[in-house]
């Protein structure tokens, strides 16, 4: 074959198209056959690259928001894989923390979904000067986004004590927020939230209104976590090596782990409740069996903001109509990434349908039967 005649094979990237190049050179043995294959993936193969170059213009135009939102549609489009897996524990995941800091005075929380109810309670730390120092409540994406994955690095590493110095910050770079110290970079703001879950104290519970039984844990996520207080606010952050989950928590996770999408998580990284949403509808879609209708009433108690126990003070939206534009507008953001989602709004809330792993983006189950371990 004289090489020669033929065009700039390098031209195609991309793997499918280099897998069809092969196949084409094992196929066509005369090479002007082989040549007329090779342009026609070369003429695809820039297509594509002018879709790519147009589609990242478009992005680039777009706000921070719709920019991560867009990215992540785009990557779930490409098909979930095993790798985007991630797992977070279904009671934290549908009760939920604080949306906001709250004051230090602020010590305890509590919040509700269905069967589940979770109370969590501010903790204390030990000083390098042997001093104990009250931590905050957890609160926002930043503690969210952590027991993502430290509940994740639990399950794929099958233990209890997890490595996590080096896949922490890669993780965070993942979500998008850059590794900046200094007293507001968001290293500090992380660290500040390994403080608070490091220190708080939580209580699991379930029940079973049919059967009458129900079941409480008290449990803190962490049984041992080296921290550590930095005296210079711009001193670099450093992660613990190793964490080890409590062993009521872990074995409650390794029962009630919800699996979600990475690259769903990362276009609602920037708020709270929107991931708390994404969280809920994952679940109730997935084990649904046949559609529901979700009143505004029952969403507004779940996503206004539990209850502060100290202050008596519930979070969350007073007027209803408040709660229910910024709703519309979060769950429109989600259905941006998600527009197959089974969901529509009425006059009266939500109607949700049944919706297969792929909606979803997730990988399907070895068993194709949905299991309903939540009601709401």
């Amino acid at each position: 074959m004289n090489d020669t005649s033929l065009p700039d094979l390098s031209l195609v990237r991309d793997a499918d198209l280099r897998k069809k190049l092969a196949q084409a050179r094992e196929k066509y043995k005369l090479p002007t056959v082989f040549a007329v294959e090779a342009r026609q993936l070369i003429v695809e193969q820039a297509e594509r690259d002018a879709q790519a170059e147009a589609r990242a213009s478009e992005i680039a135009a777009m706000s921070p928001g719709a920019r991560r939102r867009a990215k992540s549609k785009d990557a779930l489009e490409a098909g979930g894989t095993r790798e985007d897996l991630r797992h977070i524990h279904s009671v934290l995941a549908l009760c939920g923390l604080p949306y906001n800091r709250q004051p230090i005075e602020e010590r305890e929380y509590r919040s509700k979904q269905g069967n589940m109810r979770l109370i969590v309670n501010a903790g204390e730390l030990l000083s390098p000067e042997g001093e104990f120092v009250k931590q905050p409540l957890p609160y926002g994406s930043r503690a969210r986004l952590l027991l993502l994955h430290l509940c994740s690095e639990a399950i794929r590493q099958q233990s209890p004590t997890i490595n996590i110095d080096d896949s922490l910050t890669a993780f965070i770079n993942k979500m998008g927020f850059e590794a900046n110290g200094g007293p507001r970079g968001n290293l500090t703001a992380f660290k500040q939230q390994v403080n608070a879950l490091a220190a708080c104290k939580m209580t699991i519970g379930t029940f079973d209104e049919k059967g009458g039984r129900a079941r409480t844990i008290n449990t803190a996520p962490f049984a041992s976590l080296d921290v550590w207080f930095p005296s210079d606010p711009d001193q670099r952050m450093l992660w613990p090596s190793t964490i080890t989950f409590s062993r009521e928590f872990y074995d409650t996770l390794a029962k009630h782990a919800l699996p979600v999408n990475v690259h769903a998580i990362k276009a609602f990284s920037d708020s709270p409740r929107k991931i708390d949403i994404y969280y809920w509808l994952s679940h109730r879609s997935y084990s649904l069996s046949e559609p529901i209708a979700i009143s505004w009433e029952a969403l507004k108690e779940q996503f206004g903001e539990g209850h502060f126990v100290t202050s008596g003070k519930t979070g969350g939206y007073t007027r209803d109509r408040d709660f229910r534009a910024k709703f519309t507008k979060e769950l429109a953001h989600i259905c941006e990434v998600f527009p197959k989602l089974p969901v529509s709004l009425t006059e009266t809330g939500i109607r949700l349908k049944p919706a297969d792993s792929d909606v979803l983006s997730i990988p399907a189950k070895g068993s194709t039967k949905k299991r309903e371990t939540i009601k709401s």
